[in-house]
């Protein structure tokens, strides 16, 4: 009985240990997101409880795989200079590094699109005719999920949208901050990181009008 007594009291901490790992570990994960397409047009893996409903577009929730969300409040706190809608980070399909905050103080057209998507393809020529339409004026920025970063490459190519910076959003950080559950959808964001817009435009048609009346 006397060996019984100190293997069970250092059998409690090592029990209590593992439950904290666990539960550590438990609070990092859903940040799969929209990795790997489906090859489902019309479907992206935002299917995941952090997708959220389209609802709460630019909460400034972030995740851990390649969004920064800053400090909560950013809209009670009259200091902060950067919108919580820009408040992420992420890497561009060259491998430079891309700062959401960089955006703020512009209207900014995101848009979100697969590699595999006819209808995203489709939108690729007015995308870019926008972008350079009023570039200095209004910012343009591609988000690519749902495969892997040479389909997303090869995309950029054929489709001719490589004249403004195309995100490689493999993980889907960004879809996920910004509620988009499936490709071919644009955002438009005014200079203070209002969502203004967001949906669906066939070819692009009408997105022109729609930067134009944020920029004056």
């Amino acid at each position: 009985m006397r060996v019984r007594v100190p293997v069970r009291r250092s059998f409690l901490p090592a029990l209590a240990a593992a439950v904290l790992l666990t539960v550590a570990g438990c609070g990092s994960g859903g940040e799969s997101g929209a990795s790997g397409g489906s090859g489902e047009a019309g479907t992206a893996a935002g299917s995941s409880p952090e997708a959220g409903s389209g609802e709460e577009p630019a909460d400034g929730s972030g995740t851990d795989d390649g969004t920064d969300d800053g400090t909560e409040g950013g809209d009670a706190n009259g200091s902060a200079e950067v919108p919580d809608a820009f408040r992420f980070t992420g890497q561009t399909l060259d491998g430079q590094k891309f700062d959401g905050a960089e955006l703020a103080g512009k209207p900014t057209v995101l848009w979100f699109w697969a590699p595999w998507c006819p209808k995203c393809k489709a939108q690729g020529p007015e995308t870019a005719k926008v972008a350079q339409e009023f570039e200095g004026k209004a910012h343009v920025v591609g988000v690519a999920g749902l495969d892997k970063p040479a389909a997303m490459k090869d995309f950029v190519s054929s489709a001719k949208v490589g004249g403004f910076p195309q995100l490689n959003d493999e993980p889907g950080a960004v879809w996920r901050k910004f509620g988009i559950t499936e490709q071919s959808v644009y955002v438009v964001l005014d200079g203070k990181g209002k969502t203004v817009f967001t949906g669906n435009l066939p070819a692009g048609e009408g997105l022109a009008g729609k930067v134009r009346e944020l920029v004056g």
